[in-house]
């Protein structure tokens, strides 16, 4: 069975969207990532979007000619960044007869029992009305101290959060390799057994000047997901659609075999 069609099977899938995917001149990118979406969405999936990208959309908009580096500059471009990012979204989303909802969150929020089972009641309660939940990291309150560090992260805290079955983590790089893409030899890592240390991999940091996280980060999360029982696949954005239609690209992480995801994330404390 291809990863397209267990992701087309799924019965909730996280998907996480990097900066660099949706910003810029690559915004454009947004409705086709919607239409797979959509897709994953008619087969009967419960979907929810991890989505950076706020600061990168709002950078333009406060006639900035890079991603600032002070923190509240950020956030302010992070607060007209979001609303912008979320609509163009929520219209490409629209011709599909799909409701967004908005849901941002902080580190404090995951790390506190009451916050957590908040968020966990909200996140449910969206998926059941039928609305697909935009989750991102509330960058204008965070704060440098306290932060989730990148959204790889936060989507795999998510997946563990609502127990879903599949983690897609979608960047600007199609796959993990034995060595950084740009290094002769280097080869694609289709699939990681759960517990693969991955010895003798070289893993590089992030190559895009609006992301936070690179290809460590992203094992990083594959595996804090995996723990709970969640599948995971690494692929880049422009490819996700081909993945749904069969073609083999990506990295695939198993989730541990023993794990059931619902009952780990039932395990977590709600109040």
């Amino acid at each position: 069975m291809s990863t397209g069609t267990e992701l087309l099977a799924a019965r909730r899938v996280v998907v996480k969207v990097g900066s660099s995917s949706v910003s810029g001149d690559n915004a454009a990118q947004i409705p086709t990532l919607v239409t797979s979406l959509a897709r994953l969405h008619a087969a009967g999936a419960e979907v929810i979007l991890v989505s950076s990208g706020a600061i990168a959309t709002g950078v333009p908009f406060l006639r900035l000619d890079e991603r600032p580096a002070d923190l509240a500059t950020q956030q302010a471009a992070a607060a007209v960044g979001q609303n912008i990012l979320v609509n163009r979204y929520q219209r490409a989303l629209s011709s599909h007869d799909v409701i967004a909802g908005q849901v941002l969150l902080t580190a404090h929020d995951m790390e506190n029992p009451t916050h957590r089972g908040n968020a966990r009641r909200a996140i449910e309660r969206l998926l059941q009305l039928g609305i697909l939940p935009i989750i991102n990291e509330n960058d204008t309150v965070a704060t440098h101290e306290i932060r989730f560090g990148d959204n790889d992260r936060l989507a795999a805290l998510v997946a563990r959060l609502v127990g879903a079955d599949r983690l897609v983590l979608l960047s600007d790089v199609d796959a993990l390799y034995t060595a950084p893409p740009t290094v002769v030899g280097a080869t694609r890592i289709p699939h990681v057994p759960y517990g693969d240390e991955l010895h003798g991999i070289e893993i590089g940091a992030a190559q895009s000047g609006w992301g936070t996280g690179g290809a460590a980060t992203k094992v990083q999360a594959a595996r804090l997901a995996a723990d709970a029982g969640t599948h995971v696949l690494l692929t880049e954005t422009r490819l996700f659609a081909g993945v749904l239609d069969g073609a083999d690209h990506g990295t695939r992480f198993d989730g541990r075999p023993t794990a059931d995801p619902v009952t780990e994330a039932a395990a977590l404390p709600a109040t």
